[in-house]
């Protein structure tokens, strides 16, 4: 019975491969797996389904052996031909992130230290504002102003290493806390 589809399989293979031959291949494979099961002593409700689903996966995993295929010649390119890492993993990316990570550094390394100690449990750790309080033992708007002072900090790091407006450091100073 499973024979009587084999013309519809060859050609729904032939119309995704667009290779007669290549799909002629597949289908006997597919046929192969399907008398396997068969064989096994498997119950088959639906033949036509069963020679399809496994077509389906013959063809997922055909595409996906030619897509490695393709990539594993790259070493065979010219080296001025071969594809660009994406742009976060060039060295340029990697040196100025590293640069603005320790200009951020630096930036929050100068706030007083009980104002970096509220920012960092804050922000890094994840502390609330009354966490935080409870903690260093100072009122929730006092860790309120520290953070505030903390975030326009880095702000203004930010602003500075992109080069950007400084306006944040004329509000920086005013909100300083006490």
């Amino acid at each position: 019975m499973a024979a009587h589809y084999y013309k519809e399989l060859l050609n729904f293979c032939a119309r995704n491969l667009r290779d007669r031959d290549a799909a002629a291949d597949l289908v006997q494979e597919a046929y192969a797996r399907f008398l396997g099961v068969q064989q096994s002593g498997t119950v088959i409700a639906d033949a036509r389904a069963l020679l399809f689903r496994t077509m389906r996966n013959l063809l997922t995993d055909q595409h996906r052996r030619a897509g490695f295929r393709a990539h594993q010649s790259l070493h065979n390119l010219l080296e001025e031909d071969q594809p660009l890492a994406p742009r976060h993993l060039q060295p340029e990316e990697i040196y100025a992130f590293s640069q603005y990570a320790q200009a951020m550094h630096g930036a929050i390394e100068s706030l007083p230290p009980r104002c970096r100690e509220a920012f960092i449990l804050n922000r890094f750790d994840g502390l609330s504002h009354q966490e935080v309080a409870d903690k260093m033992g100072i009122s929730r708007n006092m860790v309120a102003q520290h953070v505030i002072r903390g975030v326009l900090v880095c702000k203004a790091c930010d602003d500075a290493f992109h080069g950007r407006a400084r306006a944040v450091a004329r509000t920086l100073s005013s909100h300083a806390p006490v």
